[in-house]
């Protein structure tokens, strides 16, 4: 009995022994080559492109075909030929590009854009959850599409990769921006962000303990600044404290400690995370009309409603207003002051994306195989199968892994 068993035992582990083996066969047998478009972004003040030339040049020597619209990379200071020389094919009308099995772009489709899709391909871009309404929802499910929004895309670590560094380059790039507008050559105090020996440090109070918050923070301590955070979420309060390395002021929204640093602050950065799609308005416009004359005001949320009540939507051609003398700086979508960074750190995104749909086969088998990539998907052939938009707008919408698990 036992010498057959030890021998049944050995031909069960010479048989395993040959799974990882046909798995591999079976991952390459799959794999294949991905048709992608990458229009000319058309919203404004849109200066990103979803891929480097260097990453173009990565995927194309892997099979892939890609198609882009003449002019897409200029404002991010990639040239049409560096995109041709990385094997790219550059085409001069936007219909043309949407001929494409998968659609790489940032800002969400115009209505007009919408026209281009077809059933069955495959849309990667932003949603834009603050100003989403159900007629664009239905518009995109009447095309018969997979949608995926790269905001709610997790890797592996359940962490959005995309939210996550698009975070950190508005966290740096604000302190910049408050910089620029305290100087006395853009009208402001005329004092500079941090301080020296003998002079006090400027105050810079961060509303929101989040990756924006936590950049923000620190360029405003490297600069000498002194800095002061608030948020209703104590945990985020302690991360942000561990990440920066540094004994900072803490606070949950306590609106009379909040008000009285507001007040007396130089620089408010507004940067609460969104948890359902809209800011709840918390500084009211008479704290605002309170603080010292030539303070600056910085509201990141302002895509998302906004955090103060005097806050009113600008551009990157018109950044600024003045109310109550408080320089207001509102422009959505930040890290497109500074496009060529954020493609980079887009491209370093998207590009491993790519090579895992290529080696499962294509969307429906790496969202097969890979769970943590459906947390993007909000339409899937045509379905709507993202709850929370479902219950927003009053919505049916079926559940994406049954539909997964059903195909397959």
């Amino acid at each position: 009995m036992t010498e057959k068993f030890a021998v049944d035992l050995g031909k069960l582990a010479a048989s395993q022994a040959l799974y990882p083996k046909e798995s591999m066969l079976a991952v390459e047998e799959r794999r294949r080559s991905l048709f992608i478009g990458i229009p000319k972004e058309s919203s404004f003040q849109e200066n990103r492109i979803g891929l480097t030339p260097d990453a173009v040049k990565q995927l194309t020597d892997q099979g892939h075909r890609i198609l882009i619209e003449a002019g897409a990379g200029i404002p991010s200071k990639y040239s049409d030929n560096e995109y041709s020389e990385a094997g790219a094919k550059i085409v001069y009308a936007t219909e043309e590009v949407y001929d494409a099995d998968i659609i790489l772009k940032i800002a969400p489709p115009t209505y007009d854009e919408l026209d281009y899709l077809r059933p069955g391909q495959t849309l990667i871009s932003a949603l834009h959850f603050g100003n989403l309404t159900s007629d664009y929802i239905n518009a995109l499910l009447r095309k018969k599409i997979n949608a995926i929004s790269f905001e709610l895309i997790r890797d592996k670590s359940e962490a959005k990769p995309v939210v996550r560094a698009m975070s950190e380059i508005a966290g740096s790039t604000v302190m910049l921006v408050a910089a620029e507008y305290l100087s006395s050559s853009n009208e402001g105090k005329g004092i500079i962000l941090g301080g020296i020996t003998g002079v006090a440090p400027t105050k810079v109070v961060i509303l929101g303990a989040g990756t924006v918050a936590e950049y923000a923070a620190r360029a405003a301590l490297g600069m000498g600044a002194e800095v002061r955070v608030f948020d209703n979420h104590i945990y985020k309060l302690r991360r942000l404290k561990h990440n920066v390395g540094a004994q900072i002021f803490t606070s949950t929204l306590d609106k009379a400690v909040m008000n009285a640093e507001i007040k007396q602050a130089d620089v408010v950065i507004g940067a609460f995370v969104a948890d359902e799609g809209q800011i709840t308005c918390v500084v009211e416009e008479g704290v605002v009309a309170q603080m010292n004359p030539g303070s600056i005001i910085i509201d990141v949320c302002i895509d998302q409603g906004g955090c103060f009540e005097t806050s009113e939507i600008t551009s990157h051609s018109r950044p600024i207003y003045r109310k109550y003398d408080i320089i207001h700086y509102c422009v959505p979508n930040i890290p497109s002051r500074v496009p060529r960074t954020a493609t980079q750190a887009l491209s370093n995104i998207f590009t491993p994306i790519f090579t895992e749909y290529s080696k499962y086969g294509g969307i429906n088998e790496v969202l097969f195989m890979n769970e943590h990539y459906r947390s993007g998907v909000y339409i899937y052939k045509g379905s709507l199968t993202n709850a929370h938009i479902a219950k927003r707008f009053g919505m049916r919408y079926k559940e994406l892994g049954l539909m997964i698990a059903v195909r397959n």
